[in-house]
């Protein structure tokens, strides 16, 4: 393995003109499931400071309604990368959806649920997420939130996703899949043009990403500031992109020991 991975978060270097940090969510600000209030308390520092703060998440729209209002946050891609959330000058929830044209978004989440529902029948022990009546452009398997599936079982829902021509994925609780060409990295794309009019690729040295999972490997190759909660462990099997630090702590408490490395506590 390349000495350029896997260091301690010590030895990250926080660039003096930061821009932000993006971050995935769960297993990476949640602590059994659990945004814990110090965890908030951590990204509320980073916007004190001036920072720009935007998770972006594999979790549904509906899930993350709630956050995108309570959180001290920019905004929330959520959906791997399909869709965001943020609040308006008048406190108010929008969404924003990168395929903007609706029926398209209709006649997708139409022939997502005939491959739920083919998923369900086929895969043993194969059960829809919980947050998947807030879905509206991707499914989602639970394979580790309120189950437990075993990994052959894992790779059969993603070869079924990929079957029917949809992209899949592996979260740390979650099997994703959609249509539409949208990642992790195309959503941090398109909300940061939308947000702010910046270019993250023009921009990359400025930015920290933090996650644990399959699906933040996208981020993991393209940015060169990169971070792992320690409980990246248990992925480290299956990771071909590995974060370039990683903290000592894991999941919200790992966030927290960030947001301490890049403000000096």
């Amino acid at each position: 393995m390349s000495s350029e991975y896997l260091r301690p978060l010590a030895q990250l270097p926080v660039p003096p003109n930061l821009l932000g940090v993006l971050t995935d969510i769960d297993d990476t600000l949640t602590t059994q499931g659990q945004v814990p209030p110090p965890v908030v308390q951590a990204l509320g520092r980073l916007r004190a400071a001036g920072l720009k703060v935007v998770p972006i998440t594999g979790r549904s729209m509906g899930w993350s309604e709630p956050h995108a209002l309570d959180w001290p946050v920019d905004a929330i891609v959520a959906e791997n990368g399909a869709a965001a959330l943020r609040r308006n000058a008048r406190g108010e929830l929008e969404r924003l959806y990168q395929i903007a044209d609706h029926q398209v978004r209709a006649a997708n989440y139409a022939r997502m649920q005939q491959v739920l529902a083919q998923i369900e029948a086929q895969v043993p022990g194969a059960r829809r997420s919980a947050d998947s009546h807030g879905r509206e452009c991707d499914i989602a398997v639970d394979h580790s939130e309120h189950t437990r599936m075993a990994p052959e079982h894992m790779e059969a829902c993603m070869a079924l996703m990929r079957a029917a021509g949809m992209n899949a994925t592996v979260s740390s609780i979650h099997i994703n899949g959609w249509y539409g060409q949208h990642d992790k990295l195309l959503g941090a794309r398109w909300i940061l043009r939308q947000l702010f009019d910046l270019d993250l690729d023009a921009t990359l040295p400025r930015w920290i990403y933090i996650g644990d999972s399959l699906n933040d490997q996208v981020m993991f190759r393209h940015l060169p500031h990169t971070v792992g909660v320690a409980n990246i462990a248990r992925f480290m099997p299956r990771l071909q992109h590995l974060p370039r630090y990683v903290t000592q702590a894991e999941r919200g408490a790992g966030f927290i020991e960030l947001v301490d490395h890049i403000l000096q506590k």
